[in-house]
């Protein structure tokens, strides 16, 4: 396993948000993080990249302990989390911005990233804070990628995008996933979820309550109806 996390338990200030949480996430897997908001979800991939650490537990990331570890430390050991704000420095270009996050070797150089977004080159010379939702989505991405991930974290990359620009982000991570790269994707869109991920954990309250194959649950409708909400979206 590329990551296993054992019985954590993580707090925002006197908030008790995970309770013993656990999964395990494969190479080369896609793995989806389900459930309705506030069940811990993002909570869970801020305890990995290590913005939130987890008082209790242990994570584990290619065999060894990253448990307590700094941010900036869990980065270079190359884990990317590409957070629900998109984390984009709004006074920097485009340009900017995939320029500071490139490592060498990375699979994912700047060309690469602008032949999968063309839309970036477009706006390569344009600050952080005039670019759209769309286009922030673009390049947290790009300049995830060109850090030279082994684990691509991805919390709520669909948010707020309109339908075709939520297609091209979920082409890209079929098209992450075929070259092999190891993700754990936190999403509201459940059927677009389940349609990319291996396998998938339901999180309520801080705990996994379901597990399963992604093409078995997402066959199951009491599992959208009683662990998502109504009509399939996590609510």
């Amino acid at each position: 396993m590329i990551l296993e996390i054992t019985g954590i338990d993580t707090y925002h200030g006197l908030g008790h948000i995970l309770r013993g949480l656990s999964l395990v996430v494969a190479e080369g897997e896609v793995v989806a993080l389900l459930g309705r908001n506030g069940a811990g979800k993002t909570t869970t991939l801020r305890s990995i990249s290590g913005l939130t650490p987890p008082r209790r537990g242990t994570i584990t990331y290619k065999g060894a302990s990253i448990t307590g570890f700094p941010a900036h430390r869990i980065s270079r050991l190359g884990i990317a989390l590409v957070p629900e704000t998109r984390g984009i420095f709004s006074y920097l270009t485009a340009r900017e911005n995939l320029e500071i996050a490139r490592r060498p070797g990375t699979r994912w150089p700047m060309e690469t990233m602008l032949e999968r977004f063309p839309k970036l080159r477009e706006v390569l010379d344009r600050k952080g804070r005039f670019l759209s939702g769309g286009e922030q989505q673009m390049l947290a991405i790009a300049r995830a990628l060109m850090s030279r991930p082994r684990l691509l974290l991805l919390d709520e990359p669909s948010l707020g995008l309109a339908p075709l620009m939520v297609e091209r982000i979920f082409a890209t991570i079929a098209a992450l996933k075929a070259q092999g790269l190891t993700i754990l994707l936190v999403e509201q869109n459940v059927h677009q979820a389940l349609g990319v991920a291996d396998r998938a954990y339901v999180v309520e309250t801080g705990r996994v309550t379901l597990e399963g194959e992604a093409d078995v649950l997402r066959q199951d409708p009491k599992v959208e109806q009683s662990y998502l909400g109504v009509g399939g979206v996590a609510l």
